[in-house]
């Protein structure tokens, strides 16, 4: 039997090739970072290209630098940034316009005007999802209407969509799968949840031809052959990043929760086989689908997460990496009055306000680079609170989560997320549980996992983190937040007035 399965982490900033054992246990890892591209303003783009060359590249590297070669890989498993849309020739592969990522804000004033017309509830009921620029099908809308000839040559069935996972699986396995699987295909907003189909009334809404779709398979599903890498690998597991980071969590329990720390923040509960709608704003969407058996989730996304570190890396040069924080957080204290709302793309959940915008606030001539970096890592636990307090409204209450994702090594940011939930934290052994996720269930299709119950035997825990602080001091944060976040929400419904001549 081959002994290893890699697993493919396709995410917003960067792409990850990671090799894990049978236990599950990592081996070797390469990642990539390529480019954002920000047209006008609340627009993100990446170029296709990118996304495909990083991909390849980290694959080819991770086997060299392993000394393990493509006919020691028993399967490869796929997880992506979700949302994010892609269009392509189905004849030359090329993409006529770049991706759209899904922090875009593009079609705000479309969806404003679908919300107008009194069309959210329909197709929440249908999708489990808000009707917000953020899911996929107002970007694939976007682009027919606005690359030259883009229309004409879908209803000719010449054009194919996908999120990232299909674009990927096209190219690596030749242009002979065009899937998805259903946990990417819940996030396009014209993908039924209820009779896992893609919606014949959505498509009419939205003017997509349904010969553009990929076919929707289990997550973990026969999804063809690559042989690029020096053998021919099956490819056997996909989903979405969040999902994945579920499954790789072990959260098959109903309950369960998992919130993951990327350039966005996904809280997660798994709802089993009820499809719950919430009652505020969060998302209704397909946690995973095993041999035609769905299991659905409750989840809070924010756009915003690790990205705000990576703004005060990269735009205010405060520091040269993320692990310099540590330093910089050990010489201040929690509560210094500074409050950072990272709404670069607007707010996601329970906000959903595509028009705000980020806000420092609270600055006085003490404040400096620690309180404001401070500030922006407490926005990150602050928003997973919000998020919290919504999912406890819908009826589930959450006393222990566990956390994956860059931002989940920081000590301090998982001590300061304990205190302002004051709920117990759970870091795992392997923190990449998006990737490991996709390798359980590349490893569930081939029968190395015997089913999620002996997955979850496998979840070792690395640390975990109680909350210390007084539950007073961590209420006071909390409403100089929401003090924060209102201003915030309140600004961007003011028109901007005229400035004296």
């Amino acid at each position: 039997m081959n002994k290893f399965l890699l697993s493919i982490d396709q995410g917003t900033t960067s792409s990850r090739a990671i090799i894990f054992n049978h236990q599950g246990e990592h081996v070797h890892s390469v990642m990539q970072e390529f480019p954002q591209f920000y047209p006008e303003n609340g627009w993100v783009e990446h170029q296709p290209q990118d996304i495909l060359q990083s991909v390849l590249h980290t694959c080819q590297q991770v086997l060299k630098d392993s000394g393990i070669s493509a006919s020691q890989i028993a399967a490869i498993g796929i997880c992506n940034q979700r949302e994010t849309t892609l269009i392509w020739d189905r004849q030359t592969g090329k993409p006529i316009y770049n991706a759209i990522v899904w922090q875009d804000r593009r079609t705000a004033a479309y969806c404003q005007q679908l919300k107008d017309q009194g069309l959210a509830e329909s197709i929440a009921e249908k999708t489990g999802l808000l009707l917000d620029p953020y899911f996929s099908a107002t970007k694939i809308r976007w682009i027919l209407d606005n690359v030259d000839g883009a229309r004409n040559a879908a209803e000719k069935g010449q054009l194919a969509f996908g999120t990232v996972d299909s674009y990927l699986l096209w190219h690596l396995t030749d242009g002979k799968s065009h899937y998805t699987d259903a946990t990417n295909a819940s996030r396009t907003l014209i993908y039924n949840i209820h009779q896992h189909c893609w919606d014949k009334e959505l498509l009419a809404l939205f003017n997509i031809p349904a010969s553009m779709l990929p076919s929707v398979k289990n997550s973990a599903d026969d999804f063809g052959y690559c042989s690029l890498f020096g053998a021919t690998i099956a490819i056997g597991g996909i989903a979405g990043d969040q999902q994945a980071a579920l499954i790789g969590q072990g959260c098959f329990t109903p309950g369960m929760a998992k919130s993951t720390y990327g350039t966005g923040c996904f809280l997660m509960v798994n709802t089993g086989e009820n499809a719950l709608r919430s009652k505020n704003k969060l998302l209704t969407t397909i946690a995973y689908q095993l041999n035609g058996k769905v299991s659905y989730a409750l989840e809070g996304s924010i756009f915003i997460a690790g990205a705000a570190v990576q703004w005060l890396r990269d735009n205010l040069r405060f520091f040269d990496k993320a692990s310099d924080t540590d330093e910089l957080l050990a010489h201040v204290g929690v509560d210094h009055g500074v409050y950072f709302v990272p709404a670069f793309t607007g707010l996601g959940a329970p906000y959903w306000d595509p028009n705000a915008r980020g806000a420092i606030m609270g600055l006085t001539r003490a404040s400096g680079i620690n309180e404001i970096v401070s500030a922006g890592i407490q926005s990150v636990a602050y928003q997973t609170k919000d998020l919290l307090l919504a999912i406890s409204q819908d009826g589930f209450a959450i006393h222990s989560m566990r956390i994956d994702g860059g931002m989940s090594a920081n000590n301090w940011f998982m001590q300061f997320l304990a205190d302002i939930l004051a709920i117990t934290i759970e870091r795992p052994r392997v923190v990449e549980t998006s990737a490991l996720g996709v390798a359980y269930l590349a490893g569930l299709h081939l029968g190395i996992f015997r089913s999620p119950e002996h997955i979850q035997t496998l979840w070792q825990h690395e640390s975990f983190a109680a909350a210390t602080l007084d539950q007073t001091q961590s209420e006071h944060l909390y409403q100089g937040w929401t003090h924060a976040v209102n201003k915030v929400l309140h600004s961007s419904k003011q028109d901007l007035l005229p400035l004296n001549p």
